[in-house]
């Protein structure tokens, strides 16, 4: 089976892996510490803003307490959004107020936010779609009109840039995902971005206890290292040197990463145009870098389910990300959201990886021109 996602590891990684075992120490220390700071360069921003955790949605669920999101205050989110950040404002109370998205890009516009802006609005909790940019320019003119903090979940933009900022460093906070399936990975584990040092000092509390002062090794300066305070009812979760080893071998691998998804997305682009049922993704502006991490297409013919499940049945997977909240059930929410309706019933994610092969890329194309011929 062709896989829609697949990490790529190599022997740099257990080598790092094999220093770790070696130093004795597994927990957060020097790796984490380096991995911040090198991220920190890779975005264009500085080791004072950045923090790593456990994973990205410890940083959509700690963005609420980091923000001071109450009980009652509304959180608007596209509807086409991870299930984590959903459950991340439910969780605190908040009330979830969703808004519909572009119907190609799948990414929420100023236009589709400003309708659901009311005066309770607090926060604006923005997907960057398969790590395509959102018009950045026209939302922070928005969350500035309305003085609305934003929170950008760029879990899939681990090198998309808006106008050369990268995404999920425009806002009060944003985040970054490195677990099994996305670009650079670690098995687990996150990167978050605050606008200021002071909101990142309060995440680094609240990622740890909420402690004040250091117990252990990191307190060098108190004679009796095992006393401690703590400022608030904080979490665990923390990155450490086997998962910050892992990502810092990757990070280094970001370039020939991005080349191989690029071909990997020009290579579809060519091959499907022949088909007039399939629509390929939006051209992008030339003033926005994107990741590659999903490549989708949407199905005109009125077949995708049809074509996913042929396409499964001859070796290549296929799925459809992300699964619109307003039909989530379980959030009890209703509305209208036509364009959101319209991606959800006819997108399909196609395999996006940079490690599928030549064969793998001709083997896809082959199925899609078998299904052509026999029911399109």
């Amino acid at each position: 089976m062709i896989n829609v996602y697949q990490p790529t590891l190599g022997k740099e990684e257990l080598m790092a892996l094999e220093k770790v075992f070696e130093s004795n120490w597994l927990g957060k220390g020097k790796r984490v510490a380096e991995f911040e700071e090198k991220y920190a360069e890779h975005i264009r921003s500085s080791k004072d803003l950045v923090l790593t955790t456990n994973c990205c949605s410890e940083g959509l669920f700690s963005s609420m307490h980091l923000l001071d999101i109450q009980p009652g205050d509304e959180v608007i989110l596209p509807t086409i959004s991870f299930i984590g950040a959903g459950n991340a404002v439910c969780a605190c109370g908040a009330k979830m107020v969703l808004c519909d998205v572009d119907p190609h890009t799948l990414n929420a516009r100023a236009e589709d936010i400003e309708k659901v802006i009311t005066p309770k609005t607090k926060a604006l909790l923005l997907l960057h779609y398969g790590g395509i940019p959102c018009e950045m320019d026209e939302i922070m003119a928005l969350c500035k009109k309305y003085n609305i903090k934003l929170i950008e979940d760029a879990a899939a933009g681990v090198c998309s840039f808006y106008k050369g900022k990268a995404v999920g460093t425009f806002g009060e906070m944003g985040m970054w995902s490195f677990d099994a399936m996305k670009i650079l990975v670690c098995g687990d584990g996150a990167m978050l971005h605050f606008n200021t040092p002071e909101l990142r000092r309060k995440a680094d509390r609240w990622l740890y206890f909420g402690l004040e002062t250091k117990s252990g090794y990191e307190n060098s300066v108190a004679q009796k290292w095992w006393e401690f305070d703590i400022s608030s009812f904080g979490h665990r979760a923390i990155m450490n040197d086997i998962t910050a080893a892992m990502a810092l071998e990757q990070l280094k691998k970001l370039p020939m990463y991005m080349e191989k998804r690029a071909f990997v997305h020009n290579f579809y682009n060519e091959h499907l145009k022949q088909f007039s049922w399939i629509e390929l993704p939006p051209v992008l502006p030339d003033y926005v870098e994107t990741s590659y991490y999903f490549y989708h297409i949407q199905v005109n013919n009125g077949k995708r389910d049809q074509f996913a499940k042929y396409l499964r049945e001859h070796g290549v997977y296929t799925t459809y990300r992300y699964y619109p909240l307003h039909r989530v059930p379980g959030y009890g929410v209703t509305g209208n959201f036509p364009n959101a309706d319209y991606a959800a019933d006819n997108t399909l994610n196609l395999p996006m990886h940079q490690s599928l092969s030549q064969e793998d890329l001709n083997l896809i194309i082959c199925v899609i021109k078998e299904f052509d011929q026999k029911f399109c």
